[in-house]
C-alpha cells in the first residue's frame, strides 16, 4: 500500500495533502469498485486534489464518503452542477450531455477536466485543440459552429464540447453490445476508454483494456464526476475561461 501511496502524490503532486479523510474516500472508492489495483495511485491522487487535503486549520465540513463512491460508480447521470465549470460553458456542456441518454452532462464535464483542464487554447500532441482535445479528423467530421458566431473551430468550447458530445454518443452506441454491470465493463467505461485508445482496441478486447493507461484513463474520469456532481469542491481550478 505505501507504493500506491506515494505514487498517488507524485501523480498528483500533493504528498503534502495526504489527509486520513482523502485516503479513506480513495480506499472506500476502490474496494467498492472491485479492488482493481492498478487504479489505486491515480485515485488517491485524484481525490487527494478534490478535498484539498483537509489537513490541520481547515474548518470545511468533510465529504460524504458513501455518496462520493457511490458518484465514482455510477453512470454520470446525476444532476450537473453548472457552477462547477467556467462561465460560459456551462450550457455547452448541458446541451452535449443531452444528445443521447448514455452519456450525461457530468461525463461531459469531468472528460474537458481530465482532457484539457477547460483550457480552449490547448494544443495535444496529434494536434488535438481545444477544451475537448478531440483529433482533428473526429472535429473536422462532427464541428459545427454551435454558437452561431461564423465560424467552426475546435478552440471554440461550443463548438469542441458538443462535437465531444456527438463523437461520445457514437462510440457508446457502438460500445453498446459489449456493456455488462461489471467493474470498467459498463457502457460510460467502455465509451470513455474507446475515446481514449480508439475504438477498435476496445471492441476487440471486449471491454476496457487491461493496460495501466486505459484503467487509469477510465478511472481518472470517474473520479471527477464527484466535482460535477457538486459533491466535492475542485481545491486548485485551473480552469481557462479564455476565448469565452
Amino acid at each position: 500500500m505505501s507504493t500506491a501511496v506515494k505514487t498517488g502524490a507524485a501523480v498528483g503532486g500533493l504528498g503534502c495533502l495526504l489527509s486520513p479523510i482523502a485516503l479513506t474516500v480513495a480506499i472506500s472508492s476502490v474496494f467498492v469498485i472491485g479492488g482493481f489495483g492498478v487504479l489505486f495511485a491515480p485515485l488517491i491522487a485524484l481525490i487527494l486534489f478534490f478535498t484539498g487535503g483537509g489537513g490541520g486549520g481547515d474548518t470545511r465540513e468533510p465529504p460524504d464518503l458513501n455518496r462520493i463512491a457511490g458518484i465514482i460508480q455510477g453512470d454520470g447521470q446525476g444532476e450537473f452542477d453548472p457552477a462547477s465549470v467556467p462561465g460560459g460553458m456551462a450550457d455547452a456542456i448541458t446541451e452535449a450531455g443531452a444528445l443521447c441518454a448514455d452519456i450525461g452532462p457530468v461525463v461531459i464535464a469531468a472528460q474537458i477536466d481530465h482532457e484539457s483542464g477547460f483550457q480552449s487554447d490547448r494544443t495535444g500532441p496529434g494536434g488535438e485543440q481545444g477544451v475537448s482535445q478531440l483529433p482533428p479528423e473526429v472535429f473536422a467530421r462532427l464541428g459545427k459552429d454551435d454558437d452561431d458566431n461564423g465560424e467552426t473551430s475546435a478552440l471554440d468550447p461550443a463548438d469542441s464540447i458538443l462535437a465531444q458530445g456527438r463523437f461520445m454518443c457514437e462510440l457508446a452506441e457502438q460500445v453498446r453490445p459489449l456493456a455488462g454491470i461489471e467493474p470498467l465493463n459498463d457502457g460510460v467505461s467502455l465509451t470513455l476508454a474507446a475515446y481514449d485508445v480508439g475504438l477498435e482496441p476496445v471492441l476487440e478486447a471486449g471491454h476496457v483494456p487491461r493496460t495501466n493507461a486505459s484503467q487509469q484513463y477510465v478511472m481518472a474520469i470517474r473520479a471527477k464526476f464527484a466535482i460535477y456532481e457538486g459533491a466535492v469542491p475542485a481545491s486548485s481550478p485551473t480552469q481557462d475561461t479564455e476565448g469565452q
